[in-house]
């Protein structure tokens, strides 16, 4: 593979959420005010910032049970994905959802927050199936890609599905059951769909 020109391996969690807020409000003092007025844009962002710190901080926990991970993976359009984890049980791509106080409901194919359906399943798969595309096209190998969602301070989570097409976790064990799944990548396949993955010419096409 060539040399990389921009190692994602750099990025913190967190970080193009991070950009956006200070686009949103360039001056500091200001933008620490934004973060306390309840219907303040800002504030909106900075609980997710919030979120992808506590759900990053888990998976890097991975690192030495031989994971790699990598955080806010932008694409060219903007959006970007605020997880990777790949490991010995495969490929995960992690949305962090921060629920504060409140009941996150999953079955079938359905999430409710407290009581009201959100799109965060087919949000999900959407970007696992795109992340699959990208790093098969890369790696010149199938790479199979796993959709995850991490829950962050909801004060409750009900799954009710025994094999759920999105995996939907609490933060808190989210590192216990990626590590705990079957294996399914050699050493040697893990650090080359990664050596991809960590070079950002690889989601600019």
């Amino acid at each position: 593979m060539q040399p990389l020109l921009e190692d994602l391996a750099r990025n913190r969690p967190g970080d193009a959420v991070r950009r956006k807020i200070h686009e949103l409000q360039p001056n500091p003092v200001l933008r620490l005010l934004d973060r306390w007025r309840p219907s303040s844009e800002i504030r909106s962002w900075s609980d997710g910032l919030t979120g992808e710190r506590i759900t990053g901080k888990r998976l890097d926990s991975l690192r030495s049970r031989g994971w790699f991970t990598l955080h806010a993976i932008q694409w060219v359009s903007g959006a970007d994905i605020d997880h990777l984890a790949i490991g010995p049980a495969g490929v995960f791509s992690i949305n962090s959802k921060r629920h504060r106080g409140k009941s996150v409901w999953y079955g079938d194919a359905a999430i409710t927050v407290n009581g009201t359906v959100q799109r965060h399943i087919a949000v999900s798969q959407s970007e696992a199936r795109r992340v699959s595309r990208t790093l098969s096209r890369r790696c010149g190998i199938d790479v199979l890609v796993r959709p995850v969602i991490s829950v962050v301070h909801a004060v409750k989570l009900t799954v009710k599905n025994a094999d759920p097409p999105v995996l939907v976790v609490a933060v808190e064990d989210l590192d216990r059951i990626l590590s705990g799944l079957t294996p399914a990548l050699e050493p040697a396949q893990i650090a080359h769909i990664y050596g991809a993955a960590r070079d950002a010419r690889t989601w600019a096409a």
